[in-house]
């Protein structure tokens, strides 16, 4: 897109793709942004957006950016910013214009989070589906910063890991994990093993205890820790367990649990036999 005219020419129109990765601040008008405000919206220098402008005019202003002079400044001035007599011309950016700055800037992470909704959002057929896949990116995204926020406190395999999924998702992508390396959770596991709602709130935390505890005892490697949602929607700590460690959940669970709920089921076809 940053060096092909014709394919930023496809996307130029979908200018609600700008507020859904960063709120643009308009002029009074409602419509406009001038070159500081273009570069405030795309954290880079002043002297980056001119170089494009100066690179790019004709498309750009094929695309709705204008210069004002005269007149025609004085009278846009008189609505949107503080009159100057220095100010001899002036460049205004309208949505397309503004878009399309971003279409062509290397050196802005907020014009590459453009560039990706835009890629991503075009490859979706409906209106409908273009908004969920919207939504999806946004939502990657924010899990993907909170994830390299926590840097220094996650399991760095876990982090990792979390990124690529949410990062996979977000460019609506299947994630290409090692079956191995995908997280192991609890629930999951109990849920696996025939165990009701009620049953796994009951087991959970005495299971993780139970795993803790023949791993330290068989002097396993000890994953780190990782920041977990509970039912409740408190947010815990807990083991950042993988599938390699299965083996380990399939040890405890014939040592604690295998008996115990072995005997439910049988109780449960007994009483179906009286029935």
């Amino acid at each position: 897109m940053i060096e092909s005219p014709t394919l930023r020419a496809q996307y130029v129109e979908r200018v609600d793709v700008l507020d859904k990765v960063k709120a643009l601040s308009l002029l009074s008008d409602g419509v406009h942004m001038t070159t500081e405000l273009v570069a405030d919206y795309y954290e880079v220098e002043v002297e980056t957006i001119k170089s494009v402008v100066r690179r790019n005019r004709q498309e750009l202003e094929r695309n709705g950016l204008k210069r004002l002079e005269g007149e025609d400044l004085r009278e846009f001035e008189r609505v949107n910013l503080t009159p100057s007599p220095n100010r001899r011309s002036l460049n205004i950016f309208n949505r397309r214009a503004i878009l399309n700055v971003g279409q062509m800037l290397t050196e802005s992470a907020v014009a590459k989070d453009v560039r990706a909704y835009l890629l991503n959002v075009e490859e979706v057929a409906t209106h409908e589906q273009r908004s969920e896949a919207i939504e999806r990116v946004h939502l990657a995204k924010a899990r993907v910063e909170l994830l390299i926020a926590g840097d220094g406190y996650l399991d760095p395999k876990w982090q990792r890991l979390r990124i690529q999924i949410h990062t996979s998702i977000g460019l609506g992508e299947e994630p290409e994990i090692p079956d191995e390396d995908l997280p192991l959770y609890v629930p999951d596991f109990l849920k696996s093993k025939g165990l009701t709602q009620a049953q796994i709130r009951s087991a959970q935390s005495w299971f993780g205890r139970r795993v803790v505890k023949v791993a330290l005892a068989e002097q396993r490697p000890m994953p780190a820790k990782r920041a977990e949602d509970t039912v409740s929607g408190a947010v815990r700590e807990t083991y950042a367990w993988t599938r390699r460690d299965l083996p380990l959940f399939e040890e405890v669970w014939d040592m604690y649990y295998a008996g115990e709920y072995a005997r439910d089921e049988q109780a449960e076809l007994f009483a179906g036999s009286d029935a």
